[in-house]
């Protein structure tokens, strides 16, 4: 088990199995030191737990823990290209969408969510720089997706 891993299971978390694609992209990409992930929905064991608009349907709240588990497939889908967790040097970027009712501001509170998982499971590898954008509907009505870039070593 990988140093990573190992700190995900102190924090009563689990590696989830990849999230299979939706449409025509794979769910990660390494091009040179660096991982792409596509933006990751907050999947568990194959469907979103809430969906709707953040402000509306969902709670923000609940939008940050979603986030979270945005951030831990995210994870899942730079281990499938590179083996191995430990490999990461930092998290260089969070793009993080938001579906919100028209009157919701709180975008960045809500992608804590994938920056404090992040933080928690990586240390200092895991500060990053990011960005929280606002939009009126997101794939399968979830209320989050959050993607991630990483630089890694080998």
């Amino acid at each position: 088990m990988s140093a990573v891993e190992a700190r995900l299971a102190e924090l009563g978390l689990t590696l989830p199995d990849v999230v299979p694609p939706l449409a025509a992209y794979q769910p990660a990409v390494r091009t040179g030191a660096y991982v792409y992930t596509a933006g990751q929905l907050p999947m568990v064991k194959g469907s979103i737990p809430v969906t709707g608009k953040v402000g509306a349907e969902v709670s923000p709240e609940q939008a940050k823990e979603l986030a979270g588990v945005c951030a831990l497939n995210a994870l899942a889908a730079v281990k499938s290209v590179v083996g191995d967790l430990d490999k990461i040097v930092r998290v260089v970027k969070v793009v993080g969408f938001v579906a919100s009712a028209p009157d919701f501001t709180g975008q960045p509170a809500v992608l804590n969510g994938a920056s404090e998982l992040l933080g928690e499971v990586l240390g200092e590898k895991g500060v990053h720089a990011r960005s929280a954008v606002g939009v009126a509907v997101l794939p399968l009505d979830a209320p989050v997706e959050v993607e991630i870039q990483v630089e890694v070593a080998g």
